[in-house]
């Protein structure tokens, strides 16, 4: 017998965790992103535009905040 773990015993609660700390961890990356082009320290990305890193850092900031709420309210259990 397989130690596997079958569809019909898998927790849906720890896959939408997963993708909710993903989606944290991708807009934290973004808002790193857009830093680094704001900020002109970085040679290799001295040829980006500022509007750039700007949309990046808003980008992220949603990504980070609102994104995982929406998510979290949408994958609510109802209440019995």
């Amino acid at each position: 017998m397989s130690d596997w773990p079958t569809q019909e015993g898998r927790d849906p609660a720890v896959a939408r965790f997963a993708v909710i700390q993903a989606m944290r961890a991708s807009g934290a990356m973004l808002v790193m992103g857009g830093f680094a082009v704001l900020s002109h320290h970085f040679p290799s990305l001295a040829g980006v535009p500022d509007p750039v890193g700007y949309v990046l850092l808003g980008v992220g900031v949603v990504d980070f905040f609102v994104v995982p709420q929406v998510l979290a309210k949408r994958w609510r259990s109802p209440k019995p």
